[in-house]
């Protein structure tokens, strides 16, 4: 005669193990990682702007860097009538000073009354991964970035 003991041992074993190698694979995966909250404001008589939510020790480390190529990290742009143009205005020039833990812009032209302009930032620690790349959901060369908008 055949003992059922022993599989019904074998079964709760195997249900161990299918739950132990399930934790293990849900432990695994990765979550989406927690962005920055930048947020931008007018300020100075609304003749500048102010960028905030910027990591304080990466906004420091960069100040300090005598290239000081904020204008590359945070081009501030005039909306054009055809918004699907956006990608090709010129960057809008002016002066970048950090106080405190504020990135402050202030253009060479004042901003006209009733434009719309917008800040590029670019997130430069959201490359993915190399699945990302593989399925296709993102190309060699792009870099994510969030439009800004504000109006004057």
């Amino acid at each position: 005669m055949y003992k059922f003991s022993n599989i019904t041992s074998i079964s709760t074993e195997m249900k161990k193990v299918a739950f132990f190698l399930t934790l293990i694979i849900l432990s695994s995966c990765k979550t989406k990682p927690q962005h920055n909250s930048v947020n931008i404001s007018l300020s100075n008589n609304h003749q500048a702007i102010q960028i905030t939510g910027l990591n304080y020790l990466v906004l420091k480390d960069i100040a300090a860097d005598t290239a000081n190529n904020w204008q590359d990290l945070f081009p501030v742009y005039k909306m054009p009538a055809d918004t699907d143009l956006k990608n090709y205005q010129p960057a809008q020039p002016g002066h970048y000073v950090v106080k405190d833990s504020v990135l402050v812009y202030t253009p060479d032209t004042a901003f006209i009354k009733q434009q719309t302009y917008f800040v590029r930032y670019y997130r430069y620690g959201d490359d993915g991964s190399v699945w990302d790349f593989i399925k296709g959901k993102k190309h060699p060369g792009d870099l994510p970035y969030t439009d800004l908008i504000f109006k004057q």
